[in-house]
């Protein structure tokens, strides 16, 4: 491996561990040889999650999506060409055909970032959400799962899911104060406020009342608003 190559995986290794210590650990529990190649994929989602929601994001509407066109563009161009100038789509474009990798899925997940481009993001159904995460999380899901050596890509694609709708519920008050619901139905429209201004005594519904809106269960929600209380109102 030339030299420049080199050093467009080792950009891609400082990026994950500076900004996901926790995933890079991970990573570094995996064989040697496909370590570079996760390196390289994170970098390039982390590319993109920076024009998104990075503290140095564009606008939102024309901007934003002008920049991540931008990235998507870079991508393509590395793939025709079998190179790139930029060091983490170099890195990717080197480790798709080396170990085999779905590249051509990422045009999909790039249209699930496109939904992060908007403010206010409202996820308006279920199958708005599906939809969001099958281009998000189970397509990452589906690119790894011959580096993690699964059989199956499907299960490393639901498992994907799982953990995204698990970040979702646990960042309900986060997502809000970006003026960004996720989580479709009643939760949308009553609860993610008073998560986002509720603090500690909120915390123990939270995620039964998201649980409850994923499945439409009023009761549940009403019953957990009434031993949880909204504190909207309160002084």
């Amino acid at each position: 491996m030339e030299l420049r190559l080199q050093e467009s995986y080792r950009t891609c290794r400082r990026m994950q561990r500076r900004h996901d210590p926790t995933y890079y650990c991970a990573t570094r529990l995996l064989a040697r040889d496909v370590q570079p190649a996760v390196h390289a994929l994170y970098g390039f989602v982390r590319g993109a999650d920076e024009i998104v929601d990075g503290p140095r994001r564009l606008p939102p509407g024309g901007p934003r999506r002008a920049a991540l066109d931008a990235w998507e563009a870079e991508l393509e161009r590395g793939l025709a060409a079998g190179r790139s100038e930029h060091p983490v789509i170099a890195a990717l474009v080197d480790a798709g055909p080396r170990h085999g990798l779905p590249l051509d899925l990422l045009p999909r997940y790039i249209d699930s970032m496109r939904v992060d481009c908007d403010e206010p993001v409202r996820i308006a159904s279920r199958a708005q959400l599906d939809d969001y995460m099958e281009g998000s999380a189970a397509t990452v899901g589906r690119i790894m799962a011959p580096l993690l050596g699964a059989p199956e890509p499907e299960a490393v694609a639901r498992l994907g899911v799982a953990f995204q709708l698990t970040n979702f519920i646990r960042d309900v008050g986060l997502d809000w104060r970006l003026d960004r619901v996720y989580l479709p139905g009643h939760l949308a429209q009553h609860d993610a406020p008073a998560v986002a201004r509720g603090g500690q005594r909120r915390r123990q519904g939270d995620g039964r009342l998201a649980h409850a809106a994923l499945a439409g269960d009023e009761g549940q929600l009403n019953a957990v608003e009434d031993a949880h209380p909204s504190p909207r109102g309160t002084t």
